[in-house]
């Protein structure tokens, strides 16, 4: 079903893939830690810790925030998620790592950080994320449905070549998105891949069950191409 695959990943990383290779990312994180997740973990110098604390003061010191670091931290992976639409993986990281300077607590910079990952097609790097952040917080629902996302793209790459891989990987992207879908019934990214999942699954019932349930809470990610694939498998509706 390679298009499924198509209508599946369009809306969702299509913007950013090819636009740089995690090989070139990596090198040139090697002198820019703000390419790194959580900076890379690095004792900054002063100087850098200077800047990092004016950049938190003055956030903090908006109107717009008052005071509420979380709330600062969630604008900024808002914005992060912006640029990584756009294509912009360097600004896209550099926003995510900002969200962790106002509140390192904040689990959903994982949901970045493994975002910017599963663009450079780096899966595994991506997964390294998710189970970093779902350590902290095993019921973030951003994290669960990406993680779902990371199962299915690894289903993708053994379809053809190793079916009992690809049914089991399959399986685990539907774990982990049921889960998801547990905590947050209404996100409708995740309504959406389940309803692909269930159809990669021949189990048609469950597949329009949760296209109506994307469609119900306004079928963002919905697209024509998926319709038809679904109407084409299951009937019309």
């Amino acid at each position: 079903m390679k298009m499924l695959f198509t209508v599946l990943f369009a809306i969702v990383y299509s913007v950013a893939f090819g636009q740089s290779t995690y090989q070139e990312w990596a090198a040139q994180a090697e002198t820019n830690i703000r390419l790194k997740p959580k900076y890379g973990n690095v004792k900054k110098t002063k100087e850098q810790q200077e800047i990092d604390r004016d950049f938190v003061e003055q956030t903090m010191k908006s109107s717009r925030y008052n005071g509420d670091k979380t709330l600062a931290s969630n604008q900024m992976i808002e914005v992060g998620f912006q640029y990584l639409y756009k294509g912009d993986l360097k600004t896209a990281m550099y926003r995510f790592n900002q969200a962790f300077l106002l509140d390192s607590g904040n689990t959903d910079i994982y949901w970045g950080f493994g975002a910017i990952y599963m663009a450079l097609s780096n899966l595994e790097k991506a997964k390294e994320q998710y189970d970093e952040g779902l350590k902290l917080d095993p019921k973030n629902p951003h994290l669960l449905t990406d993680y779902g996302t990371y199962y299915l793209l690894k289903y993708y790459e053994v379809e053809k070549s190793a079916k009992a891989t690809a049914k089991a990987h399959l399986g685990k992207a539907i774990e982990k998105l049921t889960v998801s879908y547990g905590i947050d019934p209404k996100d409708q990214n995740t309504l959406y891949k389940l309803s692909g999942c269930y159809l990669l699954n021949n189990d048609c019932p469950n597949a329009r069950k949760f296209y109506k349930l994307c469609a119900s809470e306004g079928g963002d990610p919905i697209t024509e191409a998926y319709t038809k694939e679904l109407n084409s498998a299951c009937g019309q509706m």
